[in-house]
This record gives structure tokens, C-alpha cells and sequence, in this order.
């Protein structure tokens, strides 16, 4: 248990039988009536946005969250194998609980895996991830003024735009954020 005063960014909370992460705290003191904290907590399971405002002075259960490098091993009839490297156990998780992630995957990526007593709620993939170029049209000299791209199909499947100079067999570099080019491996 934690009072509310002694919040901080980035704490995790257990509330109405969810977990929430603290992405903002405001203490307001009025010139009337009590203090009280204003926060706007982020749903670990479900990644909704609440805003909660608390009295100054009661305590709130705190979550332990559980955050293991794993190693992506491979997918089949949409489940994804995972393996921790220190313990060598295996776990599996459905296309729903990667979400959106899920197409950055690819062999033997090392990625953070979150749980809380057993359930896992969530994957953080590194910030830039390194992929080779499969497949790309060779390069079109024409109304290459500034920045001319083109398609690219990279190993696990995904196409992205990159440069014109870039060409099949290189290695890249992709923001897992947005899902573009960054620059050469």
C-alpha cells in the first residue's frame, strides 16, 4: 500500500481490480476545502486513459509488475512462442494480446515481456529493430528531386518505403514505433 501523496510517474497501482501505470500526478491544494492528487492512469490490460482524482491522504495497493527479456522464436496457426533465455521456459500468446506489434516480430528477436502474477499484459519490442531487404525494385532515375522512395519487402514478410539507394540484401534498420526506415545496419 502507498499513499497517494507519495505517487510518482511511471509507479503501477492496482484499482477496481485492474492495473494502471501513472502516466501524469498533479497535487492541488484549494484555498477551501482538502488537497487532493489528480492523476491520469493507463490501463496495462486494455491501454485505455482514465483520469482519477483522489483525497490527499489515503493509500491505494501497488501492482508488481514483472518485465523478462524473452526471445522470439517463431509463430504457427497464430500463436507466438517465446523463450526465456535464463530458465529456457517456453510461453505462448495469440495474436490478440501482441496486438499491432506482432508484424515486427521475427527469429530470434529479444523482446521485454510484462506480466503480473502470471498473466502476462503486454510485449515492448527494442526501439529500433534490424531487418534484411528480401525483395526491391532496382532503382528509377526520373523526379528524384528530394527524397524519392520506394517499396521494400523485408525478411518476416512486412513492405515498407525506403531511399532509392537502398537495395535488396542490405540491412536496415526499422522504428518499431511507426514502422519506417531509420537508416542503413
Amino acid at each position: 500500500m502507498v499513499n497517494v501523496n507519495d505517487l510518482k510517474v511511471g509507479m503501477t497501482i492496482q484499482m477496481d481490480g485492474n492495473i494502471y501505470t501513472v502516466l501524469e500526478l498533479g497535487h492541488v491544494k484549494p484555498g477551501k476545502g482538502a488537497a487532493f492528487v489528480t492523476a491520469k492512469l493507463k490501463n496495462l490490460r486494455t491501454g485505455s486513459i482514465i483520469e482519477e482524482r483522489f483525497n490527499a491522504g489515503i493509500k491505494i495497493e501497488t501492482a508488481h509488475i514483472e518485465r523478462r527479456d524473452m526471445q522470439y522464436l517463431y509463430e504457427m496457426n497464430g500463436i507466438y512462442y517465446f523463450m526465456n533465455m535464463e530458465t529456457y521456459d517456453q510461453i505462448e500468446l495469440n495474436q490478440s494480446s501482441l496486438g499491432e506489434d506482432a508484424k515486427f516480430l521475427k527469429e530470434n528477436l529479444i523482446v521485454s515481456i510484462t506480466s503480473y502474477e502470471g498473466e502476462v499484459i503486454g510485449m515492448a519490442l527494442p526501439d529500433k529493430i534490424e531487418y534484411k531487404i528480401t525483395h526491391s525494385e532496382p532503382a528509377v532515375k526520373g523526379n528524384t528531386s528530394s527524397g524519392a522512395m520506394k517499396d521494400a519487402t523485408l525478411e518476416n514478410g512486412m513492405t515498407i518505403k525506403v531511399p532509392l539507394f537502398i537495395e535488396e540484401g542490405e540491412n536496415i534498420l526499422v522504428t518499431s514505433k511507426d514502422g519506417k526506415y531509420s537508416s542503413r545496419a
